[in-house]
């Protein structure tokens, strides 16, 4: 079946407002934008990314600076970046802005974007993760989109793990994956709903008290994370509960935190930054940085059930 031209809205209010816009599913033949609004990308695995995704059928613009290079950790000055994911968003033709990679960078600019600029150019897929997370906080809440915690082309080599571009395939061209695995234990058990928010946990904790602070109010909350000592991983999820963010959730889902010291190290500190806050815990959805990557709609209506072991989501875009 194929994609409706337009998009969906639904109004009736969900526990954290009205339901968000899913952008309309892909076709072969569309054209989607790949950018790198953080960290620098290399020839190659530019080139990887563009390969991919041409060989699902779709048509790949290069922004002009793509492979540009600013302090060793930027892809491009601020400027840089800046111009080239907004004249991607800009342009008609394109139906999907893809983050070629993460690193860090996308928080020098966010507070930059003209967010009535974007929402006139109409809802198409944000797709990344990682450094993107405070881009899918500022475009989801200021446009109303639901957008993609993806894996990056140009960051793991998709081409190699078919599970991982397959579901990325799925949440972009339908059909839309209907629930998501949670392989890991239960912190705290219980059913809960409401829409799908966070990310990288180290982001979402450079973000409180910005202009693009992490909303969590009656929302299933992702966190995930990637070579943050343990000590480091209680820091970040301890200024998360002093601001309220956690205990406001209406759960917490916990996805990859790899090469983040040992495990025994890593699990404790999670049991004992989130068993007591009062909503259900569960880990092992397989989102992140970890040998496997699902793409996690974020804004989607969702329920989290531990006793099933999985997410259903109850909003998917139109086939």
């Amino acid at each position: 079946m194929t994609a409706d031209a337009g998009p969906r809205r639904t109004t009736a209010p969900g526990p954290a407002g009205p339901f968000r816009v899913h952008p309309p599913l892909l076709r072969r033949g569309d054209t989607v934008a790949l950018v790198a609004p953080a960290g620098p990308v290399d020839a190659p695995r530019a080139a990887a990314a563009r390969e991919l995704l041409e060989n699902w059928g779709l048509r790949v613009r290069i922004t002009p600076r793509l492979l540009g290079v600013h302090r060793a950790y930027l892809a491009g000055s601020d400027d840089e970046r800046l111009a080239d994911f907004t004249e991607a968003w800009l342009d008609p033709a394109v139906r999907a802005v893809v983050c070629a990679r993460g690193g860090y960078g996308t928080q020098r600019t966010v507070d930059r974007l003209d967010y009535r600029a974007l929402a006139g150019a109409g809802p198409k897929f944000l797709v990344g993760s990682s450094d993107i997370t405070c881009l899918h906080e500022a475009l989801g809440e200021r446009l109303g989109l639901v957008t993609l915690h993806a894996p990056m082309p140009a960051g793991r080599p998709l081409h190699e793990d078919a599970p991982t571009a397959d579901h990325l395939h799925a949440a972009l061209f339908g059909p839309p994956p209907r629930s998501l695995p949670l392989t890991g234990p239960v912190l705290v058990a219980g059913r809960a709903a409401g829409p799908l928010t966070g990310g990288n946990l180290t982001m979402l904790a450079a973000s409180a008290g910005t202009s693009t602070p992490p909303r969590t109010e009656g929302r299933v909350l992702l966190l995930e994370d990637v070579g943050e000592d343990p000590y480091r991983l209680d820091r970040t999820l301890t200024q998360l509960r002093r601001t309220g963010a956690l205990h406001r959730a209406a759960a917490v889902v916990l996805g990859d935190f790899t090469g983040c010291g040992p495990p025994d190290q890593v699990a404790a500190v999670l049991r004992d930054r989130l068993a007591d806050i009062g909503v259900p815990v569960a880990a092992g959805l397989p989102a992140g940085h970890g040998p496997r990557q699902l793409t996690v709609p974020l804004g989607a209506e969702a329920v989290l059930d531990t006793a099933l072991h999985r997410i259903t989501l109850l909003e998917r875009p139109p086939q």
